[in-house]
């Protein structure tokens, strides 16, 4: 059995462009398969958020024409409600002690935009996973939280790194559109890493050492099965 850090966006909301703000929190799907996927194999798996604070599922997330029909959405609330005790009290990132766990992996929703991808927590964290080669699977909008793993004397922790994320043209086709405050995929590349992409709303993983990342929600399962595989025995 190993240890897993799950990191969640704690934000219900992401200020647009036009300065308005969007509900959002962590998309169903992506917590859902991932962890589904690791703890059928028997892995521990914590819930960590900025603060502590209980996350918020992106509501979108559940509809049905989302989620991939009525008996999908309805698999997926049903995950969650067992979850409820977990989530609804998650470690303070604060209080992580990254070299305790084997990996750490984060779903996305837009929510990580709104404070993972700014949160000093996250960067310290990410930071010492990187320097210890820990297993590091961020996937869809997860990504941004990368943004966050940053210092004045060492630089980005992931430049010359090969990653994906949820590309422009998923993002203005079927995420928030032309009323995006930016993209996460541009964002890491004016940073410095190598931004990879495969066939929108098709699941691809990109591994680079102990990096680990998914496109968007298809990529799920593929990521933390990828997990799986990396994992030391």
């Amino acid at each position: 059995m190993n240890n897993i850090l799950m990191v969640v966006s704690a934000a219900d909301s992401l200020t647009m462009k036009d300065g308005s703000e969007h509900p959002t929190g962590f998309w169903a799907e992506e917590l859902v398969e991932a962890h589904r996927t690791l703890a059928e194999a028997g892995h521990r798996i914590t819930f960590a958020t900025p603060g502590a604070k209980a996350p918020t599922v992106d509501a979108i997330s559940l509809q049905p024409d989302q989620a991939g029909g009525e008996e999908k959405a309805a698999r997926l609330k049903s995950y969650l409600e067992e979850l409820r005790p977990d989530l609804e009290a998650p470690m303070a990132l604060a209080d992580v002690a990254p070299l305790e766990y084997d990996a750490v992996v984060i779903p996305g929703g837009h929510g990580p935009m709104a404070d993972l991808a700014t949160d000093w927590d996250m960067g310290r964290i990410l930071i010492a996973a990187n320097d210890a080669g820990m297993l590091i699977a961020p996937f869809c909008h997860g990504p941004a939280a990368l943004l966050s793993a940053e210092t004045p004397e060492t630089g980005f922790a992931f430049s010359g790194r090969r990653l994906t994320v949820f590309t422009n043209e998923e993002e203005l086709n079927g995420g928030t559109g032309e009323n995006t405050p930016w993209m996460v995929a541009d964002a890491l590349a004016e940073k410095g890493a190598l931004v990879e992409s495969g066939p929108a709303w098709e699941s691809f993983v990109v591994t680079d050492g102990n990096l680990v990342t998914g496109q968007n929600p298809q990529s799920s399962v593929d990521v933390a099965r990828q997990v799986l595989a990396s994992l030391p025995d």
